[in-house]
């Protein structure tokens, strides 16, 4: 059952604040503004960072830390784009102050930190969601219409990758465990939050990698068994770029994604003759980061506190699933106790 707001009013248009100003945060931005979304405030642990980043977008409010953020009383919700390490203290930050947060994937480092915040959010009666914006793209809406309608027939297999070659220095963010590195909690939670989508969460996982000199994980590969019996595969690695396809099997057709499957993309539908059944081709503004904003501002202008495409309870078992996977391949975080 979905959640229901206990507090706040309903709104035509969420004021947003954006909680540090790294990479991600520009094309969030941006995405906000291609979509004709408000930004009004920006925090960073710095006045000159966010005066600079404020600058460059016309954002109104520049805030030199992220509790002047929290506290300002014209932002509605905040998008957390801090490190993963830091989403947990940033969000709750937001949160105590009564404000909807929309946080960076992965959601936090652990399944722990997960269900804190979870219930953090809930006792305040605000939204809290995962910001994994492509199952939100348009391609994906369309693509789970297509295995409702029973297309593809029973699906026996999913497969998906997310590899880049990024960087070999051991003192890079995703190389440093400390900043929790790895090639999982950035690249392979696509994949595994894909084939949680689809197929539900797995009743099986088996997981390998291969660690790199500091501990982090360079490439991990997972097969899952999933409740319908369908298997799937992941392979993520941030030393070297593959394809970044998607694939799903189904006995009496199949779904192939265009490179890059998370991003917003083309894939066609073919009978098991090879027929081509559809071909949908993506056409959108800017990277596609919005839809995910437009959904959380639709679900609170609903008196919602939870959606439908990915509910909170499955962002906290989606990191069940990698804190397995972590087991398996032996990564630990210094911050896990």
């Amino acid at each position: 059952m979905t959640n229901q707001m206990t507090s706040g009013a309903s709104h035509a248009g969420l004021r947003w604040g954006i909680l540090a100003t790294g990479g991600i945060a520009h094309a969030f931005t941006r995405d906000l503004q291609t979509a004709g979304r408000e930004v009004v405030a920006v925090g960073s642990r710095t006045q000159e960072s966010a005066d600079r980043f404020a600058a460059e977008y016309g954002i109104p409010h520049a805030h030199a830390s992220y509790a002047q953020l929290a506290t300002d009383p014209e932002v509605d919700i905040i998008y957390i784009a801090t490190p993963h390490p830091g989403h947990r203290d940033a969000a709750a930050l937001a949160i105590q102050h009564g404000k909807h947060v929309l946080v960076e994937k992965p959601f936090t480092l652990n399944r722990d930190e997960a269900v804190a915040l979870r219930d953090l959010a809930a006792d305040a009666g605000v939204l809290v969601m995962e910001a994994m914006w492509t199952r939100y793209l348009p391609h994906m809406v369309r693509l789970r219409e297509i295995l409702a309608a029973g297309t593809l027939g029973e699906i026996r297999t999913v497969f998906a990758d997310h590899t880049q070659r990024i960087s070999d220095d051991p003192a890079h963010r995703l190389n440093d465990l400390s900043l929790g590195g790895g090639a999982l909690l950035d690249l392979g939670i696509y994949p595994v939050s894909f084939v949680c989508d689809l197929l539900g969460l797995p009743t099986q996982t088996r997981a390998v990698a291969r660690l790199m000199e500091t501990g982090a994980d360079a490439e991990v590969a997972t097969v899952m068994t999933h409740p319908s019996g369908a298997v799937s595969t992941t392979v993520s690695s941030s030393r070297g770029a593959g394809p970044n396809t998607a694939h799903i099997v189904g006995a009496e057709a199949r779904i192939e994604i265009s490179g890059v499957w998370y991003a917003a993309t083309d894939f066609r539908v073919l009978s098991h003759d090879g027929t081509v059944l559809e071909e949908y081709r993506s056409e959108i503004q800017g990277r596609g980061m919005q839809f995910q904003a437009l959904e959380a501002e639709a679900l609170i202008a609903a008196g919602r506190t939870d959606g439908d495409i990915l509910p909170i309870a499955e962002t906290v078992a989606i990191m069940g699933v990698l804190d397995d996977i972590r087991a398996q391949i032996g990564v630990r975080y210094p911050q896990e106790s």
